[in-house]
């Protein structure tokens, strides 16, 4: 072969492995999926173990010396949080029902996941701890001091690791059933942190008047469906955990000679002026069970049409559905204490509070 092509050849398996090794080099390397943003132990908070979940839908787990044992939080960032780094955003704090965990994906309703300018943040609340610090912290469930849990620590704790508009007018609160009462409560007790309050099949009377619903929180206490369980589900949602007293969060429920005033005290039919004087958006919810009493939304009905009377009266607008039966309210509800219904409520509610938030 002439040195000629010998100098060719050489120089083209040269440049042919320069290519190769470029090849090599630049290849692209596949992405590793968004993780949830770091978050920072504080307030009383400590995170134990990391995020799980997608980078918009994550549950974080914390221990705080103000409820026993562990708690999930889970958090629902618009989708294209990563995508706007000087942007805050308002805050919606969802709360559960008894007997549920943020921990459980369905918490995560599809309303609320396909919130487009909010952040929702949905903390644990305990099975039966009616987002309440109880009167007796010396139990059998050990500390339970919910409401400190979530006022004073959640939420700077969310302000301080999220990019949140950290105002009165960029917050709410809501939730579902024992939740209900849970957003009345926290919005009645701290009017200047929420803006927007919304009860959704709410337990929203304690009064003796209501003593069904009254009798209903007792019967979380009294844990009186745990034997229906049987020992095979540990889950089981007539399980509140270890059985504590008829008092152990507003003392007696037993209206004889005033005993029961810590009922009265933390009905929120009762101060719905608080909420008024504050200038607070509120909504309510609610079917009818169907017309059957041993629907708990039958009792869910009478309780927010005692509240919406109270505002009412106090000449205060109020966003109020009955959706009845459920008839033309989603597929999936029949107007019952369920899932179906509660999913329909937040349809409806989730584009009005952005709004909200919007115009504020």
């Amino acid at each position: 072969m002439p040195a000629r092509l010998r100098r060719w050849r050489a120089v083209g398996v040269a440049a042919v492995a320069t290519i190769l090794l470029m090849g090599a080099s630049f290849a692209p390397v596949e992405a590793s999926a968004p993780r949830p943003p770091e978050m920072t132990d504080g307030f009383g908070l400590t995170q134990t173990g990391d995020a799980i979940g997608s980078a918009t839908n994550f549950v974080i787990t914390v221990t705080t010396s103000e409820v026993a044992g562990e708690h999930h939080i889970r958090i629902l960032l618009p989708s294209d949080y990563a995508q706007h780094p000087d942007r805050r955003y308002p805050v919606l704090y969802f709360l559960h029902g008894a007997s549920d965990d943020p921990g459980n994906p369905n918490v995560a309703y599809p309303a609320l996941t396909a919130a487009r300018s909010m952040i929702t943040v949905i903390p644990d609340g305990g099975r039966r701890g009616w987002y309440t610090d109880w009167l007796d912290q010396s139990t059998a469930a050990g500390a339970q001091n919910w409401e400190h849990f979530h006022i004073d620590q959640v939420i700077p704790f969310i302000d301080a690791n999220l990019r949140t508009d950290a105002t009165r007018k960029a917050r709410a609160v809501a939730g579902l059933s024992m939740g209900g009462f849970g957003s009345l409560h926290y919005a009645q007790r701290h009017p200047d942190l929420f803006g927007q309050v919304a009860t959704l099949s709410g337990a929203n009377e304690l009064s003796v008047r209501h003593a069904v619903m009254r009798a209903a929180v007792v019967a979380t206490l009294t844990n009186v469906g745990a034997p229906l369980c049987g020992s095979s589900n540990p889950t089981c949602s007539l399980d509140f955990g270890p059985t504590v007293s008829s008092d152990a969060i507003f003392g007696t429920p037993y209206p004889v000679f005033g005993a029961d005033w810590r009922w009265d005290e933390a009905d929120p039919v009762a101060h719905m002026d608080v909420l008024a004087r504050a200038g607070t958006g509120v909504t309510i919810y609610t079917g009818n069970g169907a017309g059957d009493p041993a629907e708990p939304e039958f009792w869910v009905q009478s309780a927010s049409q005692h509240a919406k009377e109270r505002l009412d009266a106090l000449g205060y607008p109020v966003h109020f559905v009955d959706y009845g039966d459920g008839s033309g309210w989603g597929d999936d509800c029949a107007g019952g204490h369920t899932s179906g219904c509660w999913a329909q409520d937040l349809v409806d509610f989730v584009p009005r509070l952005e709004a909200a938030f919007a115009s504020a």
